[in-house]
C-alpha cells in the first residue's frame, strides 16, 4: 500500500503526493500502487472525500506508481 498526502500550494491548489517513507504529518490515505486503482480513485473523487477538501491533481502519485512498477 502507498500512503498519499494532500499538499496545498501558495495559490490554494490542493494536490496529492506520495509519501513512501510515511513521514509527512497530517491526514493520509492509502492506495494500492496500481495505475488502475489510481484511475478508479480519481474517477470516483475518492481523494476529495478522504481529505475532506477539493483535490485537483494526482500527477505526482501516477509518476511514483509508474516508477515502482518498472
Amino acid at each position: 500500500m502507498l500512503r498519499i498526502v494532500a499538499v496545498t500550494d501558495a495559490g490554494g491548489t490542493t494536490t496529492v503526493h506520495p509519501d513512501p517513507r510515511r513521514r509527512v504529518p497530517g491526514r493520509g490515505a492509502w492506495l494500492h500502487p496500481d495505475t488502475a486503482c489510481l484511475d478508479l480513485a480519481v474517477r470516483r473523487r475518492a481523494f476529495s472525500r478522504a481529505f475532506r477538501r477539493r483535490v485537483e491533481g494526482s500527477d505526482a502519485v501516477r509518476d511514483q506508481i509508474e516508477s515502482m512498477t518498472q
